[in-house]
């Protein structure tokens, strides 16, 4: 569960990144679903929500409330000087993991006595 939130913070970071302007919670988790981390799958919003409060603590990003005079308040977010440092570090993290899970992938077929799939296969 911790890896999975952990994974949802470049995710978030990334999106926060490419866009111009600072975008609400509920577009974050809109635009997350459409992510190759989440494949399509709308990601649990409170999830999402837990982990831009983490962020905002950790100053990765900042937050301000959109009030306007007709509809309910959101509460806007935006990408930090500090948040994007991080996301350049996740930048290598994430190679790093894609090395290990190969690596990982390689040891059970041969564990297996497989070749290993040039093409997995995917659930979903």
């Amino acid at each position: 569960m911790r890896r999975a939130r952990q994974i949802a913070q470049p995710t978030i970071l990334t999106l926060l990144a490419n866009s111009d302007e600072p975008l609400h919670g509920y577009i974050i988790v809109q635009l997350a679903a459409q992510s190759p981390m989440f494949g399509g799958k709308k990601p649990d919003a409170t999830g999402i929500y837990r982990a831009l409060k983490r962020m905002e603590e950790n100053e990765l990003v900042t937050s301000k409330w959109d009030t306007p005079e007709e509809g309910s308040a959101k509460r806007m977010f935006s990408l930090t000087d500090k948040g994007r440092r991080c996301l350049r570090r996740w930048i290598d993290a994430l190679a790093c993991y894609e090395l290990t899970l190969e690596e990982l992938r390689s040891d059970a077929a041969d564990a297996l006595g497989i070749d290993l799939p040039d093409t997995p296969r995917c659930a979903g």
